[in-house]
């Protein structure tokens, strides 16, 4: 749909319309918040048994907000540009009173005394909080299998992963059980399951959202971004949570870049377009190759100029982040101690506090994140630490040093968003290497810091979406959404509408 269509109220047309047109409903007096929340609570017990989105569900609370800003709406007070539009909240993201529990049994029934800056900002603009989304456990994962509370489900194949970390927001947007959601990206987990679910997933530069109240995985990596369903509604999300804190320390003290007037231009004439010679090849699907060629001609041909560019360092990032990703992950979750929140084992007999950290941690802690606090511990012990995680820095800066030549050349990057499709749950739940390298593609520019996002692009034979990679300078935010408009306008006029119009119906789905 474009920004222009005017949408039918029935339950099937709100809950597959674009955020900021059920917002142009409702100033029209054409539907409620209330009815838009009601429709997605409906859905959510339609469908959520088989695809498991969500780990909390706070209908109360969020049927209560609606009427408020209906109230308010009605009252002709001025409103945020998605006040009344659901949304779903990545469960690693902190609300006051809220269950919140980063996909970890060390946390179940955590309820957090505040809520986390961009929880806030969302409260604050009146979106309506739906309740919290599965994820693998601390963010640990590229399949959301590593969920202490079972794994999500790909709603376009209920046998295949929806990607991870953040697959529940992904899927919960597909499912059409909400509007919008929030992920966090570490390594890709925004980007990677916008990929494996035909959605449109932003992972803004490094401090250009706010990490207070993010349960920390890796604290030079994590950054929270909007998971929507258009280019559009990606921008408007991004303006509501974006901008300044002066509560995280990492938080950049300056304006959003204007994306909203980037996503509305869509315009790429005179662009300069590099594509990344090292992200292709051995190792890529043969269709994910395909419609990637496609997709950078069909730029092309809307007035973009394609060049090849060349980032030598990016094979050793995969290397380089599986260490400082550990490495960081040892240290933040050393606050898991059974002493002051979250789960306590081990008091069933005199123990020292020491053994009952240690009965806690093995009873709530999963195995990948046993996995990644022992390499990240050993990494940064004596003897040990220049060699791995001092050289896993210097392979960063060197990483850094290729986008910054590349981007002398280019204004920006492209490649695939993931080397395959989704893959089936289970498929490579023994082989944490081939699960690793499902992030090939979105790692360097967590570790540079850098802008990122993944558009959908089309299906596979199989009927798996597709999705398209680009990479804009630190603060160049806006290029993201000037591609992705472009993109999302020219494939949605040949596909008929949203790509997500061609997912099959789940059982039992309003939708």
């Amino acid at each position: 749909m474009s920004e222009q269509t005017t949408i039918n109220t029935g339950t099937k047309d709100l809950l597959r319309a674009d955020a900021h047109q059920l917002v142009r409903a409702m100033e029209a007096g054409e539907t409620t918040s209330e009815a838009l929340t009601t429709a997605c609570l409906d859905q959510i017990a339609a469908v959520d048994g088989a695809v498991h989105a969500f780990l909390h569900v706070d209908t109360d609370r969020a049927l209560a907000t609606a009427r408020e800003i209906d109230r308010r709406r009605a009252a002709g007070e001025k409103l945020g540009p998605l006040a009344g539009v659901p949304l779903a909240l990545k469960d690693v993201l902190t609300q006051q009173g809220v269950p919140t529990t980063a996909g970890s049994k060390i946390l179940e029934g955590y309820l957090p005394p505040y809520s986390a800056t961009v929880t806030q900002r969302l409260i604050d603009a009146g979106l309506v909080l739906l309740g919290k989304t599965n994820m693998d456990e601390f963010a640990m994962g590229s399949s959301t299998e590593n969920s202490g509370y079972g794994p999500t489900h790909n709603p376009w194949a209920l046998d295949r992963i929806p990607g991870g970390s953040g697959g529940g927001s992904a899927a919960a947007l597909a499912a059409f059980e909400a509007p919008l959601a929030i992920g966090t990206d570490t390594g890709g987990s925004i980007r990677q399951p916008a990929a494996f679910t035909g959605t449109v997933g932003v992972k803004p530069t490094y401090g250009g959202t706010s990490r207070y109240g993010l349960i920390a995985l890796a604290s030079s990596l994590d950054q929270p971004g909007p998971c929507t369903r258009s280019v559009l509604d990606a921008a408007l999300l991004h303006q509501v949570i974006g901008g300044h804190d002066p509560r995280d320390a990492t938080s950049i003290d300056a304006p959003v870049p204007d994306v909203v007037s980037a996503a509305r231009s869509g315009d790429v004439s005179g662009l300069k377009v590099g594509v990344v010679r090292e992200l292709g090849g051995e190792g890529y699907a043969p269709e994910v190759e395909a419609k990637f060629n496609e997709t950078v001609a069909l730029l092309e041909s809307l007035g973009a100029e394609v060049v090849e560019v060349s980032c030598p360092h990016f094979e050793y990032a995969l290397a380089a982040y599986y260490l400082i990703l550990p490495a960081e992950a040892s240290s933040n979750l050393a606050r898991f101690d059974a002493m002051r929140y979250g789960l306590r084992v081990g008091d069933d007999g005199v123990r020292s506090a020491e053994e009952v950290m240690a009965a806690t941690r093995e009873a709530g802690f999963g195995a990948e994140v046993k996995r990644r606090i022992i390499i990240g511990t050993y990494a940064l012990s004596a003897g040990y630490y220049d060699a791995y995680y001092g050289s896993a820095q210097k392979v960063r800066t060197l990483i850094s040093r290729d986008f910054e030549n590349a981007f002398s050349q280019a204004d920006v990057l492209v490649s695939p968003t993931t080397p395959t499709t989704a893959f089936r749950l289970g498929e490579r739940v023994d082989d944490p290497l081939a699960m690793y390298k499902n992030d090939l593609c979105t790692i360097p520019s967590n570790l540079a810091g850098n802008a990122s996002a993944s558009f959908p692009v089309g299906l596979s034979a199989e009927g798996l979406p597709i999705g398209f990679h680009v990479m804009a300078p630190p603060r160049a935010d806006d290029r993201l959404y000037r591609v992705g408009a472009a993109l999302e306008r020219s494939l949605r006029e040949q596909w008929g509408g949203p790509l997500l119009d061609r997912i099959p119906t789940l059982e039992g789905s309003l939708a």
